[in-house]
């Protein structure tokens, strides 16, 4: 327990770093102005938070994260990630990492949406160059993360990694969540990515006290704005209550949102015929839960038309690790948003 602001506290694993249980997921501060985004990244390193997530892929991120808390290192945790394919782009991105993160150790440094789980002495060298890292002190604990549940289970159970990091969320299947027992039974910590379903879920309330249910796993909330910030913050110091009300909540959204729901990670990309499929196949939810008119404007009505370009190859299917039906889905996605965009117009007295 941290005593002077009240937030509870866990050990990630076998790493036996002490962080919050609720991260901040720093892939949002991007989009922010830089003095806006170290302003961000203090106001939550005051209000408790000691756990921050990054990636060489998140842009600026890592800089305002490196000016948040230059002088201030030891006050944090740190965690990034390398997109790297082999041994050399990995050493680059995390030399490139350190310098932007002002410090000369990375606590937790990760492969980055792996499509395997990588292993010593394999051509491409990566889990070595890791290792490697360890042994120098640039890092000091070895990481994974992915959308693919078969590879953060083999993570889990392989003994090479401290941390896995997946996408979970109160919208996850039994598959998925099953997955913070079998991290638990290896001592290895989990990171929990996309706790909102990338923007699916708009009650933080309900996302928060789903997950804190785990007391092994620690989501990285993405965190834009200071309100939201506030509203994570208010959970901690003042947790709500897991009531019957949650529960029912949580069971209409479940069921709403169950089985063929994407969870945008783009593993179908790229499409020959350039349709955004990330957002196409999931655009009958976002029109609904997110704020439609921004999926309305002209530029959106364009992406999606390109739906009808679709050639059925099938390629996105074949890589999706949902197993989902993507040209169905973005099929019938297309034909609700046609629905939705005439609707939307004729309540305003617009023509298509």
């Amino acid at each position: 327990m941290n005593v002077e602001t009240g937030l509870e506290r866990t050990v990630l694993g076998s790493a036996g770093i002490c962080v919050t249980r609720s991260g901040f997921g720093a892939l949002p501060v991007q989009r922010i102005p830089f003095e806006d985004g170290v302003t961000l990244l203090r106001a939550a390193r005051d209000g408790g938070i000691n756990f921050f997530d990054t990636a060489r892929g998140y842009g600026d991120s890592e800089a305002k994260i490196g000016a948040a808390f230059s002088g201030a290192r030891e006050e944090v945790v740190i965690a990034s990630k390398s997109p790297g394919a082999a041994a050399a782009d990995y050493a680059r991105d995390l030399d490139e990492s350190l310098r932007q993160l002002r410090t000369d150790c990375i606590d937790i440094y990760q492969f980055h949406l792996a499509k395997k789980c990588h292993r010593p002495g394999e051509p491409d060298g990566l889990y070595d160059a890791a290792l490697a890292a360890k042994t120098t002190g640039k890092i000091r604990h070895i990481g994974l993360t992915s959308h693919r549940l078969e590879v953060a289970v083999e993570a889990a159970k392989s003994g090479l990694y401290e941390t896995v990091q997946f996408p979970l969320s109160y919208l996850s299947d039994n598959k998925d969540l099953e997955l913070a027992a079998i991290c638990k039974e290896n001592d290895v910590g989990l990171i929990a990515m996309k706790a909102l379903a990338g923007g699916l879920v708009t009650n933080a309330r309900l996302a928060w006290l789903f997950l804190r249910q785990y007391e092994n796993v620690i989501p990285i909330w993405g965190i834009q704005r200071m309100s939201e910030l506030e509203e994570f913050l208010s959970f901690e110091k003042n947790p709500p209550r897991f009531d019957e009300e949650v529960k029912s909540a949580i069971a209409r959204d479940r069921e709403e949102l169950s089985g063929n729901y994407c969870r945008g990670c783009g593993y179908c990309l790229p499409c020959p015929a350039n349709i955004e499929l990330n957002w196409a196949a999931r655009m009958t939810q976002a029109l609904r839960r997110l704020d439609p008119e921004s999926f309305l404007t002209p530029k959106w009505r364009a992406k999606m038309a390109l739906v009808e370009n679709c050639i059925h190859c099938d390629a996105c299917k074949s890589r999706c690790p949902y197993e989902l039906d993507t040209p169905t889905l973005i099929a019938e996605s297309w034909k609700d948003y046609k629905i939705f965009a005439a609707e939307w117009d004729a309540a305003r007295g617009e023509n298509l």
